[in-house]
């Protein structure tokens, strides 16, 4: 039940009849009619920009145009007030039973209250996390893992069709890098020194490789020249990195649908079909690039190469896609892998990358563009750097990673919910400070315990209830005297409870769920001032002399943890029903 949705139906309802008896000029688009909540809540409890946004195509002052609306929308029973404002803002006041309502379909929707049509069965393609299967997966990583787990969520309840995807990277030259770290870890573990020189990767991590390595292959391998066991021991490695990464990401949660290899998009002709299709829309040609900035005609050698027509598309400048030694750029295994996602059929895609891949943006969205005739969309969502602090103090690097502080690291410390919940309380856009005493604090500045804290509350009255012999299940609680629930603080804890299904389409439409996290600590912040208030004014408690009353005031409590329990599904986070 999204309330704004049916309002908005209601209202271009009143318009199209308006258009139909003469009041208003025929062909008016509507699609910019709006019914949102206003920005002072003092003026009502939602307010349309319909006279505003049809006045000038109408020909007629907003005004009048607001007049002869709110008239029409004072005759339906949901609307109390529609008072016209200013030039011809009109807002909207409506009756208890509204909001009474909205709790009623909390209760009788459970799980799937605020669930949405929006997607309408599109295929969406999330590809996030794809990180380099040279090691453990870091900090960094964290934050792409859960913005796109938590993208996925939100796309599937607001109804797409998602999959998740991880794209190994595992044809650079970085694997053979692991291969050869890989290897004196071999030798360390046929009791020689190992020999971690520049360059290679020095964690720990690599030691069980090393062991795994010496239990294949005895101690065969030890004086052979590269050549002899380099391809062998990059693919065993690769494995079982990737081994680890699928743990790492089942530790915080996080499942993936398809993994696909960038390894195995050569020597297939994926790579040469790609970029024939792009030749065939005579995108391909060979060329010389302008000098990069900042390089001057004396320091650039200018050479032909064969270039993407991305500027076709909406990119800066045209990309190489070709090597002049006829080798392919990095670039078109990238083209490959994308143009095999729109064949595979997905209406949209997205792409979830480090903020060190900003300039790959606008190069990519002109190749999906490119690929599929303008037809999928991609959104790239770039992932600010998280900084570690405990007590205010920068968190020291893993020593079993070498060089940076590991994903489990983050989740044994912090567990895997708070650490969910934690990377979604900053848009993925914006740098994120994570200290770890701070996010297990038990206060209002921690979010995450905030709406965990009004969660268990929400049990705790359920727990008295039923102790006292009062059915609160959620059918008997449905059907419960709603009509009790009168208190202005009540019918602004129904009011909070009813933007739930609007949140949800505007997060999916902009691809964010951030707004999920932020939304639910503003309904903690409503719940717990409701309960505070109880503290003083004995007729806001939840649990009251009367049974019919006490069921009333209950069914507030348990439609405001219906929607708590369905927000943190989205994060990825499960509600606890006892702080301890």
């Amino acid at each position: 039940m999204n309330l704004f949705a049916d309002l908005r139906a209601l209202v271009v309802a009143e318009l199209t009849a308006m258009t139909s008896e003469g009041a208003l000029p025929p062909g008016l688009d509507f699609a910019n009619v709006a019914v949102e909540p206003p920005r002072d809540p003092a003026h009502g409890d939602m307010a349309t920009n319909a006279a505003m946004v049809l006045a000038k195509p109408a020909g007629l002052a907003p005004r009048a145009i607001a007049d002869a609306l709110a008239a029409r929308l004072a005759r339906d029973p949901r609307i109390k007030e529609a008072a016209v404002a200013g030039p011809g803002f009109l807002n909207l006041r409506l009756s208890d039973l509204v909001w009474q309502k909205i709790i009623h379909a909390a209760l009788t929707q459970g799980a799937d209250f605020g669930r949405s049509s929006l997607g309408a069965g599109r295929k969406v393609n999330v590809e996030f996390v794809s990180a380099n299967p040279t090691g453990p997966m870091h900090v960094g990583h964290v934050r792409g893992a859960v913005v796109g787990d938590a993208l996925s969520n939100l796309l599937a309840f607001s109804g797409h069709i998602v999959t998740r995807e991880y794209y190994i990277n595992d044809a650079g030259a970085q694997v053979d890098v692991l291969a050869r770290s890989a290897y004196e870890r071999y030798r360390e573990a046929n009791g020689l020194s190992p020999e971690i020189r520049e360059g290679l990767y020095p964690g720990d991590y690599l030691i069980p490789v090393g062991e795994a390595l010496k239990a294949r292959f005895g101690d065969s391998l030890l004086n052979q020249p590269e050549e002899v066991w380099l391809m062998q021991i990059r693919e065993i490695a690769t494995e079982l990195m990737m081994a680890e990464i699928r743990g790492d990401l089942a530790a915080l949660g996080v499942r993936m649908d398809v993994y696909s290899s960038e390894k195995a998009l050569y020597g297939t002709g994926q790579i040469e079909s790609a970029i024939n299709s792009l030749r065939d829309a005579g995108l391909i040609y060979e060329g010389v690039l302008e000098p990069p900035k900042g390089k001057t005609p004396e320091d650039w050698e200018p050479r032909i190469q064969t270039l993407f027509r991305s500027t076709a598309h909406g990119d800066d400048v045209d990309r190489p896609v070709m090597k002049s030694d006829g080798s392919w750029t990095y670039f078109a295994p990238d083209i490959a892998y994308h143009f095999d996602k729109v064949n595979r059929g997905f209406d949209e895609l997205i792409d979830i990358f480090g903020a060190d891949h900003a300039g790959y943006v606008k190069r990519m969205k002109a190749a999906v563009s490119a690929l599929s005739g303008g037809r999928v969309p991609l959104d790239i969502k770039l992932i600010q750097l998280v900084k570690l602090y405990k007590n205010g103090e920068p968190f020291k690097m893993s020593k079993r990673a070498g060089t940076f502080v590991t994903l489990r690291d983050v989740v044994e410390q912090a567990g895997a919910d708070v650490t969910r919940f934690m990377m979604l309380t900053r848009k993925n856009d914006v740098a994120l400070d994570f200290d770890f005493a701070k996010v297990l604090e038990q206060s209002k500045d921690n979010p995450v315990f905030y709406v965990q804290y009004a969660n268990a509350r929400i049990n705790s009255v359920l727990r008295k209830a039923a102790e006292a012999g009062i059915d609160v299940s959620d059918a008997t609680l449905a059907a419960a005297d709603l009509s009790i629930l009168t208190h202005p603080a009540e019918i602004d804890m129904a009011q909070a409870i009813a933007e739930f299904p609007r949140e949800i389409e505007i997060a999916a439409r902009g691809n964010e769920p951030h707004r999920i996290a932020f939304y639910l600590y503003e309904l903690a912040s409503e719940f717990h001032g409701l309960w505070n208030k109880g503290n003083d004014e004995t007729t806001l408690r939840f649990v009251q002399d009367d049974k019919a009353t006490t069921q009333a005031k209950i069914a507030l409590a348990r439609a405001t943890g219906v929607v708590i329990s369905n927000g943190l599904a989205i994060l990825g986070v499960k509600p606890v029903e006892e702080m301890r």
